[in-house]
């Protein structure tokens, strides 16, 4: 371990309690869409005792609606901003993007919760509460990674962009606003709650809605109608048989594991208006996988002519067939080569601070790193504490001891990237992907 990495581990040794507090205040905050700015402004006055360069800004809906990979519900971005903080570097090292979203989802029931959900309670070394491990305890680890090297004295050669942002839970749009205000890198590390393991693939998913129709008529002469109700079974057996289908195509060892690498869900059924009626509609709504190196054009066309050539198995479906619309969250997906660099400089650090080497997955869900991917070209990894089985769920929680281990691998990862002013380094020079504002 180096001089610098060593300054690094003592740094973050000595600075737990505070670096708790933080997380504490972040927790309690809640952040769900549309109700961020309490949670950014505590961020915002940690970074400004850290004396970063801060861009702080409101997202422009028109702006992002004209962009292919937009979507949000929502009709502004009013009281809910992006901060994007920069520790600037003296020249000639690789730059990077530490990005981090700081909405959560919704609590769900709280009798469910064995401590309140925003009461960021400390049991066994585990911090409790909404968002702790999807993905505040994340954010946090960035931030006291950038501290500890700031703080340490130590003075980077490449640019480190903070990136706090909104609406991941959503599509996506915070981090596609950075990318539209012009930030670039040579790398992105984004820690999602990945238990420590690399994800260098990443699923995209999308919503879908589905109308199917009937025929309304007498619960007495039923036969007088056609229900709805059972031809969406019809229509559940079919996406069945598509999710098998797709998943068939997929050979990659990195999904041995997983059972179903890129699943269709059915999350919601609403049909019928009475008992005594016969349905005249069914409205399926779900989330469609897109496998990593599958255009998200792609994944709809085969979607829809799956469910259009259902008229082949039933005539109803000629006259009546179902429709299909895209609406909601999306994600894009992404992946990296397991030899990239910048895997291989994260995975170094990792080793020498886990002595054993990391777990490598393809992740289960869709995060914004698909965005940094197809945007930009730029490499990115999934890599974080915290565990995906309690994320969104109630009880979530993240053990402190990770979210440490994350940051002190992370800030001795950007050493090495960004390299060390006064420090000689093979293939020093510029950097095309680097756009400093």
């Amino acid at each position: 371990m180096s001089h610098y990495k060593k300054v690094i581990q003592d740094y973050i040794s000595n600075h737990k309690d505070k670096t708790v507090d933080l997380l504490k205040q972040l927790v309690m905050e809640n952040s769900v869409s549309g109700n961020e700015s309490k949670a950014q402004a505590i961020v915002l006055e940690k970074l400004r005792e850290l004396d970063l360069d801060l861009d702080v800004w409101e997202p422009d809906l028109k702006e992002m609606k004209e962009h292919p990979y937009f979507i949000s519900t929502r009709d502004s971005f009013t009281g809910s901003p992006n901060i994007v903080a920069t520790l600037k570097g003296t020249s000639g090292g690789k730059s990077m993007i530490l990005n981090g979203h700081i909405d959560v989802v919704p609590e769900g029931n709280i009798q469910q919760w064995t401590y309140a959900p925003y009461s960021a309670t400390v049991v066994d070394n585990k911090l409790y509460g909404r968002g702790a491990t999807d993905m505040k305890g994340g954010n946090v680890a960035l931030i006291l990674a950038i501290e500890a090297i700031k703080r340490s004295g130590i003075t980077l050669k490449g640019n480190v962009y903070f990136q706090s942002v909104i609406e991941e839970e959503s599509g996506g749009a915070g981090t596609l606003a950075t990318i539209l205000r012009g930030y670039s890198a040579d790398g992105v590390i984004i820690p999602e709650p990945t238990n420590m393991k690399f994800f260098i693939k990443q699923q995209g998913s999308m919503w879908f809605r589905l109308k199917v129709k009937g025929k309304v008529a007498h619960g007495g002469t039923r036969y007088e109608g056609v229900s709805a109700i059972e031809k969406s079974v019809l229509i559940i057996q079919q996406i069945q048989k598509l999710e098998q289908l797709r998943n068939e195509r997929i050979a990659d060892p990195l999904y041995d594991g997983v059972p179903i690498p890129i699943p269709i869900n059915i999350g919601t059924i609403h049909g019928g208006t009475w008992p005594s009626s016969v349905s005249d509609l069914v409205t399926l709504e779900g989330r469609f996988g897109v496998a990593p190196n599958e255009r998200l054009e792609d994944a709809k066309i085969e979607f829809e002519n799956w469910i259009d050539n259902i008229k082949n198995l039933d005539d109803w479906f000629v006259e009546n067939p179902v429709e299909v619309e895209w609406f909601g969250a999306r994600w894009v997906p992404g992946t990296v080569e397991a030899d990239s660099e910048l895997v291989q400089t994260l995975q170094q650090n990792y080793l020498e601070t886990m002595k054993q080497n990391p777990v490598v997955e393809a992740a289960p869900w869709g995060t914004d790193g698909g965005l940094f991917t197809q945007i930009l070209n730029i490499p990115m990894i999934v890599f974080g504490p915290g565990e995906t089985k309690v994320a969104h769920y109630p009880d979530e929680f993240i053990d402190l001891d990770q979210m440490f281990l994350a940051a002190e691998i992370i800030a001795c990862t950007l050493i090495d990237w960004c390299g060390v002013e006064g420090q000689q380094h093979e293939g020093e020079g510029a950097y095309e992907n680097e756009k400093v504002l």
